[in-house]
């Protein structure tokens, strides 16, 4: 295998576009394990951010111990969990550092992809700087994790909601702009032509209408407002709880903060984002996209039966992590789909 730079460009697309493919399963997997790390309550076990340092996990008894420690003097400890074993913290920490461990493997594969493509002059034209800005924002986001973990350092029990959404939201944003990338790069290797797909205006609407429910989803496990009803379609006995209402939160206090309101619109919200998707699949069929349209439909109705299990069940990890999961997973169809409907 030769290591000299070629003299002139020499594009390898459909390479390339398997690399992003290959990332996009590892932000896939990231997405599930922050889940976990979530329903676990796992997310504040490390209580420090050391980028570089921080791959390496404690080693000896002494390296546990100063861990735990720091553990013990934030609120979370005091409130849920006095009189945890070191063993109990191991089984918390395990999340929270494998989390992090993915999120560096991430960014260090997605670093030699570049170092490796640019050397060997393997990008093509045009595709070099949308990777670098999706390295930056791979980057963005370690830095809106720690900023999500630290809200709950101090004062807190657990780490802002908000933060949370923002962190999981910015996640499937590397997530679709990575699949979007690799979609282009085959449309490329495939035609020699290069010729991208654009977001149009139905694709758009309901990849807007899976975010805003991706968001609620956000704040229902942040707030564990999941919790609060289990029961479907009512809530108890009611379309909506008497009482459920919050006049001095206000609108946007109720909608962001009022677990109650917070659960109604996550449920409700979900038959507009089911409406919006199978607008898409229908504009998606009228281009001979039979397979993202079978794929919309068939991850739409799984997703929803989740929600409900997941409600009906009492937030079971296994279900609660699997409603995340192919929360992502419809998002990538939808991302193909609209990307098929940007080629026409």
């Amino acid at each position: 295998m030769s290591f000299a730079r070629p003299a002139v460009p020499a594009p390898k697309p459909r390479a390339l576009g398997w690399s992003m493919l290959f990332l996009a399963a590892f932000v896939f997997a990231i997405v599930v394990v922050g889940g976990i790390t979530r329903l676990t309550e796992s997310g504040l076990s490390i209580t420090e951010w050391k980028p570089i340092h921080g791959i390496i996990p404690p080693l000896t008894q002494a390296d546990w111990q100063a861990e735990f420690e720091g553990y013990k003097r934030i609120p979370q400890y005091a409130a849920f969990n006095t009189g945890m074993t070191l063993e109990g913290f191991k089984s918390i920490y395990f999340w929270e550092y494998l989390h992090r461990l993915l999120a560096r493997t991430i960014g260090t594969v997605l670093l030699v992809i570049l170092a490796v493509a640019w050397w060997k002059r393997a990008i093509p034209a045009g595709y070099g700087r949308r990777m670098v800005v999706i390295f930056l924002l791979g980057g963005l986001q370690g830095v809106i994790g720690w900023w999500m973990v630290y809200s709950g350092l101090s004062v807190r029990t657990e780490v802002s909601h908000i933060r949370l959404a923002i962190h999981l939201l910015a996640a499937l944003l590397i997530f679709s702009a990575l699949i979007w990338t690799a979609l282009d790069l085959f449309a490329l290797a495939r035609t020699g032509a290069d010729v991208r797909s654009r977001l149009r205006w139905p694709a758009g609407l309901a990849i807007a209408a899976l975010a805003i429910q991706i968001l609620f989803g956000a704040f229902t496990a942040g707030l564990r407002a999941g919790y609060a009803f289990a029961s479907w379609p009512r809530m108890g006995d009611e379309w909506f709880p008497q009482g459920g209402w919050q006049a001095a939160l206000g609108v946007v206090g109720n909608v962001v903060d009022n677990p109650i309101v917070v659960q109604f619109v996550h449920r409700w919200w979900a038959w507009v984002t089911l409406a919006a998707l199978l607008l898409l699949a229908r504009k998606a069929k009228d281009v001979g996209a039979t397979a993202e349209v079978i794929a919309i439909a068939g991850v739409a109705i799984i997703q929803i039966l989740l929600g409900i299990a997941t409600l009906l069940l009492g937030v079971p990890i296994v279900i609660a992590v699997a409603h995340q999961a192919v929360a992502a997973l419809l998002l990538a169809a939808a991302i193909a789909a609209a990307h098929r409907i940007g080629r026409v």
